[in-house]
């Protein structure tokens, strides 16, 4: 057993209603003036921040587009922002991120999904086409507010997609050498299923869904990217495919044995696309993505994954 570990820098809120502290959090910071990115539900921040709301961008997009990080930087920059708050999914943390990275100003992430990147130093941004992932401390958000609350009237299909979004991050570290990672990484992998094994819209499960995004982040931050996470950007940036429904029809495909069936079955159970066929990838486009990818099994990952062929 051989492993390095380094915990990351995020300061952790967890709870209900605990978004309304995000003005508390933001002075810890040393705030004066913030910049909200905020594409839905950012209006009970917005008035949580109150004096120190300078701006909110609307803006944000799947898969990080440069040109809309040059856009919110600009507004930043116009407004004189000196912290950057972010409320909702992965596209909303994905340009906080970026913001944050490029200002050299701290950041708040108030995650309205399951997306779990929220406490990675991880940044995927696509330019060209091609979406390329790169890690640097300046990256990990400095505070991460995780209020069940804001969770509560996400959409069923959003849900189940998002929850899938996250077990991959959990599906990737499982197994690691590092056994505290080994071990939240199990964690995680239960919490999601167990939650998605009944109703995903109670406040139980949505709070375990919440907790076990968070785990699953936590672990994504002390992992390489594998094949799946490879596959899951390149169709993204380079395809348009949405995220988290493409981590849906890919982990059944990606994921160990012992887990496949349950993944799969889980998916099938809510309605939600398990083929990438059904997200609209032409199935004339799987050589490029995998020649993109560059991974010896990517064009036999992507093939079953866009017919759909049933895991053993």
């Amino acid at each position: 057993m051989s492993f390095t570990f380094e915990p990351g820098r995020t300061r952790v809120v967890f709870g209900r209603g605990t978004s309304g502290t995000v003005r508390d959090e933001a002075e810890r910071l040393g705030a004066t003036r913030v910049l909200l990115v905020a594409r839905h539900g950012g209006d009970k921040v917005a008035a949580a921040l109150g004096p120190l709301l300078a701006a909110r961008f609307t803006g944000a997009a799947m898969h990080t587009p440069v040109e809309v990080t040059e856009r919110a930087l600009a507004s930043l920059r116009e407004h004189g922002a000196n912290c950057v708050v972010s409320v909702g999914g992965g596209s909303s943390t994905g340009l906080s991120k970026a913001l944050a990275v490029r200002a050299g100003v701290p950041q708040i992430i108030i995650p309205t999904t399951y997306a779990g990147s929220e406490v990675t130093p991880v940044l995927g941004e696509t330019a060209s086409g091609l979406k390329k992932t790169r890690r640097d401390p300046a990256i990990q958000p400095n505070t991460v507010i995780y209020d069940v609350d804001l969770t509560l009237d996400l959409p069923l299909d959003v849900t189940v997609t998002s929850a899938f979004n996250a077990l991959a991050h959990a599906v990737a570290a499982r197994g690691n050498e590092n056994p505290l990672i080994d071990a939240i990484a199990a964690r995680a992998i239960e919490g999601v299923l167990r939650a998605l094994s009944g109703n995903p819209s109670t406040v139980d499960a949505r709070t375990e869904l919440l907790s076990s995004a968070w785990l699953a982040g936590t672990c994504l931050a002390s992992v390489s990217m594998g094949l799946h996470h490879k596959l899951a950007h390149v169709l993204g940036g380079t395809f348009g495919l949405p995220h988290a429904a493409t981590h849906t029809a890919l982990l059944s495909h990606t994921a160990p044995t012992d887990l496949t069936r349950r993944i799969h079955d889980t998916a099938t159970r809510f309605g939600v696309a398990t083929s990438l066929r059904e997200l609209g990838m032409a199935e004339s486009d799987l050589s490029r993505a995998a020649e993109i990818a560059e991974h010896p099994d990517a064009l036999r990952v992507l093939t079953n994954a866009w017919r759909d062929a049933s895991p053993e």
